[in-house]
């Protein structure tokens, strides 16, 4: 039979509660650039129980962000079960851009490769590929523009990570508006619809 593990003391899952809220907070208000030694600093311990409770930054990270990749694989699973292929589509952008406007950390654990611990490059990989087989049906009904790639979204995930930094009571009503310029940009453009006569000009050109 495998051995148990012993269950923490009560001091023990004290501090291991507080690096995670701590680590929590941080980097949903800063990103993933912030330090082992700063989530220490917050969570009131030193460098050494931190490392002994998390060996590496990305174990912490996986730790942390576990519960939010599930959500946003369920968000992902609900949109790929729509039959309308462009409206679940439009659901998966629109419910991950709320989201990610709650947390720099988990746009960063979304966008940003490399650096990351296991699980969150393993659900990254996959709600990716996931995404990217909703968006290719989208564009097969003719809805979602030719030319887009899964690049793309990430792009755009990553543009609005400054959402995050908003005042909290203004961040629903921005992550919507965001979402619905984003989609508009990623809707195929309608035969009816001429492209525009007066484009924007390059500030760089004047």
């Amino acid at each position: 039979m495998c051995a148990q593990l012993s269950p923490l003391r009560a001091d023990a899952q004290d501090n291991r509660d507080r690096i995670v809220e701590a680590a929590q907070e941080l980097f949903s208000r800063d990103g993933l650039d912030v330090g082992m030694r700063q989530v220490a600093r917050r969570a009131g311990v030193g460098p050494a129980t931190l490392y002994r409770r998390f060996p590496t930054k990305e174990a912490l990270v996986d730790e942390v962000f576990a519960g939010e990749l599930h959500r946003c694989r369920g968000i992902v699973e609900e949109g790929s079960e729509v039959e309308n292929a462009w409206e679940g589509f439009r659901l998966i952008v629109r419910r991950l851009i709320a989201i990610n406007s709650q947390s720099r950390g988990l746009v960063d654990a979304l966008t940003v490769t490399g650096s990351m611990g296991d699980l969150i490059t393993a659900h990254r990989r996959e709600l990716l590929g996931m995404i990217g087989t909703v968006a290719k049906r989208a564009q097969g009904t003719g809805r979602l523009r030719g030319d887009f790639t899964i690049d793309d979204l990430i792009m755009l995930l990553a543009a609005g990570r400054t959402i995050a930094t908003y005042p909290e009571a203004r961040r629903a009503r921005a992550a919507e508006r965001y979402a619905t310029l984003a989609l508009d940009a990623l809707a195929a453009p309608s035969p009816e619809t001429p492209p525009s006569r007066h484009p924007v000009p390059d500030p760089a050109g004047q």
